[in-house]
């Protein structure tokens, strides 16, 4: 799937606040966001604080893991929404994904530039050096981009990182040993860092977004063995239910482990490099991805927990570190927390709320008593999914003990059409492998999507094949203590009816509260191919409780 990048999204010009009590810092601090393409919630450091027995024992992310440790390691971080632009488009403006007009979808995406985003507020508003290295937001252009947008790029020493599997094979394959080829790749994403950094000006604040994306699809077929010597046979009988526990599928997700260790160790260069000119201790960091991972059932534009739970640690002056915590967090929540280190004014438009009540907390477990939901969604991925643009609007509440999801047009196929599979010459495994579209184009392509696909009519797989693709019922909810994978929908049972009632009463009221154009004229705005125009008036209105720095 074509993925343009594209940069940092408006300017907005704000008057800096006294200094934040919770970013209680003279000096005010760096931000660097690390922000990985389609890495969920996989890092040795949960299965170190969760017990063993998942697909977490594979995976070796020792730099995540320091900042984890040295920082606060998040039990319960989810996107907004998972797949890109949506996600993104959430992150920057700190307000739900719905909100954000065309920016609510992938293909066709448009910002609205009239949107707050927090890299700009604090260029801006807070005098902050911004930079960025290889994916921000995309696709789509602002239509009145305020400045130069290749200004902001570091990108000039390469971006093959963003290949990582394929190139690392080819210079493999032309001599080099694959400890030669590693560094030789992790040199760029150093020197793209030095550059940023040597622009930086005496006593100047940077904000610095890292957004590599060798961990989305394509990655070369059995380099987690070869590279990474993660062994898919090990994967057996730690395979999630939803995924069939048979060789072409664990070696695929091997594959995925290896590039996620590939994003590790780019956070290890970035480390060295803050480290190596002393602006390590004055750098909140912040780690994590935009979605589970591509081309798995219950993955990215899914809104179970594989698709929608993410890593997230983050440590830096203000932050007490040591400490893993059990409060909700929606990735938004990002923008007023950088904001508030900055000690910039939090726009009132935004709906998500500051970290920094936990980041600078002592406390484990539940530290902020009121972070008990999250408020998950999705509308349109690709525009060709469906016949006539239609997209698939889903809406979730996700709490310690519940998962409740509202698919609003049961009638549609969730993850795309089965385009060609009733016909004389359906697509082959080799193109359902290579190629998106050809069926089912809402789940990206690869090696699990093919073999599904392609055992769909065996009795034993064939229930792995509706679960993923078939059509779903209007309302899904999961008892997630009893099933944390969310494989048995108790939506119809009658001992979970309050249950029930409670929680689709709680997620519709946020709906409404926030203006979701779903909950409007029947989600008209988002129905309409290709999405064009203004949002509805009610969405721009809402005060949504956005606040100052506390003096």
């Amino acid at each position: 799937m074509k993925r343009n990048i594209i940069h940092l999204i408006l300017a907005i010009c704000v008057v800096a606040l006294p200094p934040s009590t919770g970013a209680a810092e003279a000096k005010r601090p760096n931000v660097l966001l690390a922000f990985a393409d389609d890495w969920g919630r996989h890092a040795s450091i949960y299965a170190a604080k969760e017990g063993p027995g998942g697909i977490n024992d594979l995976i070796s992310t020792p730099n995540f893991d320091r900042i984890a440790t040295e920082g606060v390691l998040f039990r319960n971080a989810f996107v907004n929404a998972p797949y890109c632009t949506p996600c993104r488009s959430s992150l920057l403006s700190g307000q739900y994904f719905w909100r954000t007009g065309r920016g609510a979808i992938l293909r066709g995406a448009v910002w609205d530039p009239t949107i707050p985003s927090w890299p700009l507020i604090l260029r801006d508003g807070g005098g902050y050096h911004i930079g960025k290295s290889y994916k921000v937001w995309g696709p789509g252009t602002p239509s009145d981009a305020p400045y130069d947008q290749k200004k902001h790029a570091y990108e000039k020493a390469g971006g093959r990182i963003n290949q990582f599997s394929q190139n690392m094979t080819k210079l493999v394959a032309a001599g080099s040993s694959i400890k030669d080829a590693r560094i030789e790749l992790l040199n760029e994403v150093r020197e793209n860092f030095r550059a940023f950094l040597a622009d930086q000006k005496e006593g100047q604040p940077f904000c610095y977004w890292y957004g590599p994306t060798n961990v989305h699809r394509k990655w070369i077929r059995g380099s987690g063995k070869a590279l990474w010597q993660i062994n898919p046979d090990d994967l057996e009988g730690k395979m999630p239910p939803f995924l069939p526990d048979v060789p072409e599928v664990r070696e695929d997700l091997a594959d995925y482990l290896g590039e996620a260790q590939a994003f590790d160790a780019e956070l290890g260069v970035l480390i060295e490099e803050l480290e190596a000119v002393g602006q390590y201790e004055n750098t909140i960091i912040a780690i994590s991805g935009d979605h589970g991972p591509a081309g798995f059932p219950h993955g990215k534009c899914n809104l179970y927990d594989f698709g929608s739970q993410v890593s997230l640690a983050v440590k830096g002056p203000g932050v007490k570190g040591g400490r893993f915590v059990d409060d909700f967090v929606s990735l938004p929540d990002l923008a007023p927390t950088f904001l508030e280190a900055g000690k910039q004014e939090i726009p009132a438009v935004m709906t998500a709320r500051s970290l920094w009540p936990t980041l600078s907390s002592d406390k484990e477990g539940l530290v902020d008593a009121a972070r008990t939901q999250v408020y998950i969604g999705r509308e349109r991925h690709v525009e060709m999914a469906r016949a006539g643009y239609l997209p698939y609007p889903q809406r979730a509440i996700r709490t310690a003990d519940y998962l409740f999801v509202i698919n609003f047009h049961p009638e549609r196929y969730p993850l795309g059409d089965p385009y060609g599979l009733e016909s004389e010459s359906p697509p082959t495994v080799e193109e359902i492998t290579e190629e998106t579209f050809v069926t089912h184009p809402d789940e990206d392509a690869g090696p699990t999507k093919a073999w599904l696909v392609d055992h769909r009519q065996y009795p034993e797989w064939k229930p792995f094949y509706d679960r993923a693709y078939g059509l779903r019922p209007r309302e899904e909810l999961y008892d997630v203590a009893a099933d944390p994978f969310q494989m048995n929908n108790l939506a119809a049972n009658p001992d979970y009816a309050e249950t029930l009632a409670k929680l689709r009463e709680q997620l519709l009221a946020e709906l409404t509260s926030s203006g979701d154009p779903r909950m409007i004229d029947d989600g008209k705005f988002f129905e309409t191919a290709p999405m064009a125009g203004p949002l509805p008036e009610d969405v721009s209105k809402p005060d949504r409780g956005g606040k100052k720095p506390a003096e």
